[in-house]
């Protein structure tokens, strides 16, 4: 079980706090409004925290040092991305995901390694992929065999700095295509894998499982 902090108790912070509590998950979600902490099911048992999400003592009464994961889904990209920035670069909390809703600012929150969802594209599901690293792959295309899927695959932060070659090699699945600051790209196999990149990889619906654990891992050091 681990615990995961969401900042913003409105539609999306509401279905993430009840999806991760359902999966045996410690949650604390925090509001500026108390009253927002209404749309939570009456049988919600985390921690309800009424402040403002970027403020130091805030997080840490939401327990923001011991979480596996931090969301910033509040109406305000500003302190969505300012809370991310706290929480990452203070509390060094690993998996962070902030909501925007300008995406022309997309590139520049990229550039300071902070995944960002757009609200014209946004979804629960798209925040649980980013904070889950762990969970199953959610595909967003599958061939007419239903063999081969094109997913968006989490990286372990270890990958930086590795080369596209290595990551097919390690997976022997294909990367399709990065995105990165907002745009898609066309990879080579010298292309490094970037923080803030987004890796679309083509693989076998039967080893994603496979695939997903090898990249949610520091890769693998090869032998002298």
């Amino acid at each position: 079980m681990a615990h995961f902090v969401i900042m913003g108790c409105g539609r999306v912070g509401v279905t993430l706090a009840h999806t991760l509590e359902d999966s045996g998950h410690s949650v604390a979600i925090i509001d500026q409004d108390d009253r927002a902490f209404r749309r939570l099911r009456s049988g919600f048992t985390g921690r309800k925290v009424t402040g403002v999400g970027f403020d130091r003592e805030t997080l840490k009464r939401a327990e923001i040092e011991k979480a596996y994961a931090f969301a910033a889904v509040s109406s305000g990209d500003n302190s969505n991305i300012l809370a991310t920035r706290v929480a990452r670069e203070t509390f060094h909390v690993q998996h962070v995901v902030a909501r925007i809703y300008d995406p022309g600012r997309a590139e520049i929150y990229q550039r300071l390694g902070i995944p960002t969802v757009a609200a014209v594209r946004w979804s629960a599901d798209q925040v649980l992929r980013r904070i889950l690293p762990e969970q199953s792959i959610s595909s967003d295309y599958r061939e007419a065999s239903g063999r081969l899927i094109l997913a968006e695959v989490p990286l372990d932060d270890a990958w930086i700095g590795h080369n596209i070659a290595a990551i097919e090699k390690a997976t022997g699945a294909r990367v399709a295509y990065l995105t990165r600051f907002g745009e898609g790209m066309l990879p080579a196999a010298d292309t490094s894998y970037q923080q803030g990149d987004t890796v679309h990889m083509m693989l076998p619906v039967a080893g994603s499982t496979d695939v997903n654990s090898v990249l949610a891992k520091p890769p693998a050091k090869e032998s002298e």
